[in-house]
């Protein structure tokens, strides 16, 4: 991973690759590491996180078939795919 650092600005640089190192989960992988998850605590996060991913795709898919409105407070994205 490389963040280029422009005019001397390390402030932006370390946004930047904050920024990164939370969109690819870094972040969220070494708070998993930090304590033993037993397997029976892994396989039953694991299958949370799959029905809540299923759950927010099928409500997405609703969104744009206008089965549902948007959230409350939350504007739809339009133009994004």
């Amino acid at each position: 991973m490389q963040v280029v650092v422009r005019d001397n600005n390390v402030d932006q640089a370390l946004r930047a690759l904050k920024k990164k190192l939370q969109r690819e989960g870094v972040f969220r992988e070494m708070k998993l590491r930090n304590y033993y998850e037993k397997p029976s605590e892994k396989k039953a996060r694991q299958k949370a996180e799959a029905v809540r991913r299923a759950r927010k795709l099928a409500r997405k898919r609703a969104q744009r078939e206008g089965g549902i409105a948007a959230a409350p407070g939350r504007p739809a994205a339009a133009g994004r795919s």
